[in-house]
């Protein structure tokens, strides 16, 4: 039963990293030691960079069809203040409401069309490794056995197992608060305005938002007109366990405490409780053993995990891919403990500033909210912090010293015009296959590129205030490398090869002249 890739855990990280994987030829394996899905959302949406990821894959549409709200309005909580992108034409932030379970049930759907399948209630109780693979332990129903493969990835969330097995640590701490949110409807009892406050007895007029008080936050806002998103935040010294559900008991005392007053309510749609945790680990990878997802880092603010543990899977499965596949350049799957550790680095500060905006109640915490709302007033700092929460301002470091302003990024979705028609950056990218696109007529380009020809893609495309005159784009849509407008070929090439070659391995023949050796990419940084 042996694998290219062992996945253990398949929560939206695992399932994306097989996803990935299948669509460039690897045959994974994915073991979950969960006898059925779970039906407790820990998350009600998506979003961030990973929604141009999913778009440029041409699986969005599919996510957005089973969503309960597609198209939210770009409004996000960030420490109790607020991000409003409405009045921006382009908002830099945007979201899919999404059950977590219907997230998991859509990825595992398009895992098995793909021919993967899920192994449940099969969990991994033993790893080792020697030079060559890894093996795993599993027990399931009918006993024990072993799986071995030339690598395994740790997608089992927070308290993963297989990195405690690793010799991974895990440095951090708990948040000192509990969390508890909630679908409901409301009960009679409580008036509504217009604009969506209730009058609640005994406190008076509650508005929309968030509602802080001596004993804690209280948060609510409309998901339709008949359906309320609850939250409370108290500091506990309790720690629950993942598995212990919430009742809607729970959730009442819970806003007494708070309010200091009886909200009435109806039905729960959904109850969940959580408590934040503030870890990275130490490294996302030991031998053949690598962490993804929630394995790999926990952050103290919400709408942040899913979004980078999925971009830890695409920034995974190419290099993963290219091992196992024998063609991988040197340094090539270390770059992902580079680059990804650096991208939690950047959500770590900004969730941490999060938790800093919320947990005060004195009035210099207060001063300090209402000053950083004011701050985002302004456009320019806006967009910035939409950005920073989206994880669209990372840029990966490229193996050549000149450097273009799009070298490192996502890869904006261009119209292109090419001999057979209009296409897009997007369309091409759905192979999930490096692309090397010529948007000015360089023959000199095409053809040096043409020795990769058996790795990458190659188009020839015109584009409308072209911002390069070509680009290099690999698998999880960041830009490897960018031509400028009219630079000489004398410039260009030695830096194209390098390019290739740092990130694609050999060319079919051996174009390089001599004396411009191939330079080793480097690790993340956040955009200057």
């Amino acid at each position: 039963m042996d694998a290219d890739v062992i996945i253990v855990g398949a929560g939206p990280t695992g399932l994306m990293l097989a996803n990935e994987l299948r669509t460039a030829g690897v045959r994974p394996l994915i073991l979950e030691r969960q006898q059925q899905l779970r039906e407790t959302p820990r998350a009600n949406g998506l979003g961030g960079q990973i929604l141009d990821l999913l778009r440029y894959r041409g699986v969005l549409g599919d996510l957005q069809a089973v969503s309960t709200d597609p198209h939210p309005a770009p409004r996000f909580p960030f420490g109790n203040v607020h991000l409003d992108f409405t009045r921006l034409t382009d908002a830099p932030m945007h979201a899919v409401q999404i059950p977590q379970p219907r997230l998991e049930r859509l990825l595992e759907a398009r895992a098995a069309e793909l021919g993967s399948r899920v192994r449940r209630g099969h969990e991994v109780v033993g790893i080792s490794q020697d030079r060559e693979k890894v093996s795993a332990e599993v027990r399931c129903a009918d006993g024990t056995y072993r799986v071995r493969a030339p690598y395994l990835v740790a997608c089992d969330g927070s308290r993963s197992r297989v990195r405690d097995m690793a010799g991974i640590r895990f440095p951090g701490n708990i948040c000192p608060e509990v969390n508890r949110l909630s679908q409901v409807a409301l009960a009679t009892g409580a008036s509504q305005h217009e604009n969506g406050d209730l009058d609640v007895p005994a406190f008076g007029r509650l508005r929309t938002g968030f509602t802080r008080t001596d004993h804690g936050v209280f948060g609510f806002g409309w998901l339709t007109p008949e359906v309320m998103l609850i939250s409370t935040t108290e500091n506990e010294d309790t720690t629950y366990a993942d598995d212990t559900p919430m009742t809607l008991a729970d959730l009442q005392d819970s806003i007494r405490r708070v309010l200091g007053a009886e909200l009435p309510l109806g039905e729960p749609l959904r109850l969940s409780r959580y408590q934040f945790q503030d870890r990275q680990a130490d490294s996302y990878r030991q031998g053949r053993v690598l962490l993804a997802g929630d394995a790999a880092h926990q952050f103290p603010a919400t709408g942040v995990a899913l979004n980078a543990g999925m971009l830890d899977a695409v920034n995974l499965a190419w290099k993963l891919a290219a091992e196992v596949q024998g063609w991988a350049p040197p340094g090539l799957l270390d770059t992902y403990d580079g680059e990804r550790r650096a991208a939690a680095a950047r959500t770590l500060l900004h969730t941490r500033a999060q938790a800093a905006l919320r947990r005060g109640h004195d009035p210099a915490a207060e001063a300090l909210r209402q000053v950083f709302q004011e701050l985002l007033s302004n456009e320019a700092s806006l967009r910035r912090i939409g950005a920073m929460v989206a994880g669209s301002d990372i840029r990966t470091p490229q193996p050549d010293d000149t450097e273009h302003a799009l070298t490192g990024a996502f890869a904006p979705d261009l119209a292109l015009h090419t001999g057979r028609g209009s296409t897009s950056i997007a369309e091409l990218m759905r192979p999930a296959r490096p692309l090397f696109i010529d948007l000015a007529g360089r023959d000199d380009l095409c053809d040096t590129a043409d020795a990769w020809g058996h790795r990458i893609d190659i188009h020839r495309a015109e584009t409308a205030d072209r911002p390069a005159d070509a680009l290099l784009i690999r698998p999880d849509a960041h830009i490897a490398w960018a031509a400028p407008v009219g630079e000489s070929s004398d410039t260009l090439l030695p830096a194209l090869h390098r390019a290739l070659r740092a990130w694609f391995g050999s060319a079919r023949s051996h174009p390089l002249p001599l004396d411009q050796p191939s330079t080793e990419t480097q690790s993340t940084t956040p955009a200057r």
